[in-house]
């Protein structure tokens, strides 16, 4: 056998004996799974599930979620072992973007609303470089089609930031009333501290849609608080992103960046007639 051979197979066994944590991918997307997404084995929509990292306030598992979860390895994390923050990757959902917060092991788990027909889910490092992706088919056909959807995302995992929609009918949904009459309403549990939230409605009524973020406070270990001294950034940044006629060929999408200076900043981003 070859000098170079050797080192071959000596680097294969080393490998193999190292198992899965010498192959540590960047970051993995475990659910949802790709291809369909509904029926047979991978249809998780009856399973209890918690997005993670955990909220101070324990709202319990939920049935109906949908998860993004999987892990990111140590260097595209937000915090280092130390806690030095860092910039952190970027989830991007049918070409909507979010910061990506995990736990201290690296794990994490967002809710989000899908709808049928065609999905991505992409991870891109901070520098913008493309970690994983996945595409698939969402064939539940229980699954309602957002004619307007609202999404919003921020940059501070532990600021707590809410979003607020006034219909034409003169409803108002938001995190302590979610559901509306009109067919509209949040997100199922839309108020785990790092996002997303989102607003959905199928069967949207003419007229403007007044869309508002407000940030409500901070939270860390003890939970939610209003220590202004407490703050990781002077300015937080949120992005709110409007999608109209969600996976159809007439979809449209635009986005706002807002900035809040300080605790209790309610905000008007945009009217939307529809």
């Amino acid at each position: 056998m070859s000098a170079r051979a050797c080192r071959c197979l000596t680097v294969l066994c080393a490998l193999v004996l190292a198992g899965p944590a010498a192959a540590l991918q960047p970051a993995t997307v475990d659910a949802p799974a790709g291809g369909w997404n509904y029926g047979g084995l991978t249809d998780h929509s009856a399973d209890s599930a918690v997005a993670y990292p955990y909220s101070p306030i324990d709202r319990g598992a939920q049935a109906g979620r949908t998860l993004i979860r999987g892990r990111l390895a140590a260097e595209h994390r937000a915090r280092d072992a130390a806690g030095k923050p860092h910039t952190p990757p970027t989830l991007v959902v049918n070409g909507n973007p979010m910061p990506l917060y995990s736990g201290d092991d690296g794990r994490y788990a967002r809710p989000y609303a899908f709808g049928p027909g065609s999905n991505s889910v992409e991870i891109r490092s901070a520098d913008g470089q493309s970690l994983q992706r996945l595409q698939f088919f969402e064939a539940n056909p229980a699954r309602p089609r957002a004619q307007l959807r609202a999404i919003l995302a921020w940059d501070d995992d532990q600021a707590e930031v809410d979003l607020h929609v006034l219909t034409p009918d003169g409803q108002h949904a938001f995190w302590a009333h979610p559901v509306l009459t009109n067919g509209g309403g949040m997100d199922v549990d839309s108020v785990d501290g790092a996002g997303p939230e989102m607003f959905s409605i199928t069967t949207p009524l003419r007229g403007p849609y007044q869309l508002y973020v407000n940030y409500w406070g901070n939270f860390g270990d003890a939970g939610y608080h209003f220590d202004e001294r407490t703050r990781q950034k002077k300015i937080i940044t949120c992005r709110i992103t409007l999608v109209f006629h969600e996976n159809t060929p007439q979809e449209r999408r635009e986005s706002f960046v807002v900035p809040l200076r300080k605790i209790g900043d309610l905000t008007h981003v945009k009217s939307v007639i529809f």
